[in-house]
């Protein structure tokens, strides 16, 4: 029998643990959720159905407003052969401020052969004083697609909070069938006045795509593409893109305001969706 220990220790994981399992099929034209089970403070709606593509639309819902010292949120999505999924949240992902713990969120996605990931959640905003650590793991089989994008915040600019969180980790892994593998990794320990360029700027983001399935000849006409895109920006964007040895492009950019950021990514992933799988960009609704 339980002791009163073990309780005790379950009761205070409770909102602080949470876990989100998901599960995509195709079926006829359309990809189904067809399984999923999630824990606090994950909450789960049904995916929508936004454009012609069947594409299942799910929204990550985290109802607690963020991220709190301690907290451990994990997600764990597998897309079967064919699928094709746009992963977004209601709202920014908000880290608050910590006294020593670090907040995590473990983020795991498989993708089997022919199927389609979009991962396009909204920034994440650590506080001042925050601690926040992430780690993405993408796999993709032969013939699998992958476009991730990860934005980041330097704080609350309106309360003067730039650059001013105690540290953040962010590691996004992405490994094909071939056992080919893409890595970003990066801490920031920002000091008071001390962050260099990126004093200029308030916003950094990646946006990554990997496809094995794509025409090799693709690549370079898309990197130029999306250079144009970058270049469109003017004075409020600067980015860069190179081509991956896996197959696939990597873009880095940092913003001046939210406004530019928001216009980047709209820019860059209506082109390359456009070149690679011939959909226009979604009009997401928020919950």
């Amino acid at each position: 029998m339980p002791t009163l220990s073990v309780y005790q220790s379950a009761m205070s994981e409770v909102g602080r643990v949470g876990r989100l399992d998901l599960r995509y099929e195709r079926q006829g034209h359309r990809t189904i959720l067809a399984t999923s089970r999630c824990s606090s403070p994950w909450h789960l709606f049904p995916p929508m159905y936004l454009d012609s593509s069947g594409c299942a639309f799910t929204s990550l819902v985290n109802p607690s407003g963020g991220f709190v010292a301690g907290d451990h949120l994990l997600i764990h999505a597998s897309l079967e052969r064919d699928a094709h999924a746009v992963f977004s949240t209601p709202s920014a992902n908000r880290v608050y401020r910590s006294l020593g713990e670090e907040a995590r969120q473990t983020i795991n996605l498989s993708v089997a052969s022919g199927a389609i990931l979009e991962w396009f959640p909204e920034v994440t905003i650590p506080f001042a004083g925050s601690r926040f650590a992430q780690t993405m793991d993408v796999r993709l089989a032969k013939g699998a697609t992958a476009l991730i994008w990860d934005g980041l915040a330097s704080g609350r600019m309106a309360r003067g909070e730039r650059w001013a969180f105690a540290s953040l980790r962010n590691e996004i892994r992405i490994t094909t069938a071939s056992g080919d593998r893409f890595l970003e990794r990066y801490e920031v320990r920002p000091e008071p006045g001390q962050v260099g360029l990126m004093s200029q700027y308030d916003y950094v983001a990646s946006f990554i795509v990997v496809s094995d399935c794509a025409d090799p000849a693709k690549w370079l006409p898309l990197r130029g593409i999306v250079a144009d895109v970058l270049d469109s920006m003017g004075a409020e964007v600067l980015g860069g893109v190179t081509e991956l040895p896996v197959s696939g492009l990597a873009v880095k950019l940092v913003a001046r305001s939210a406004q530019g950021l928001a216009a980047a990514q709209d820019a860059l992933w209506h082109a390359i969706r456009s070149a690679l799988l011939g959909f226009a960009r979604p009009e997401l609704r928020r919950c």
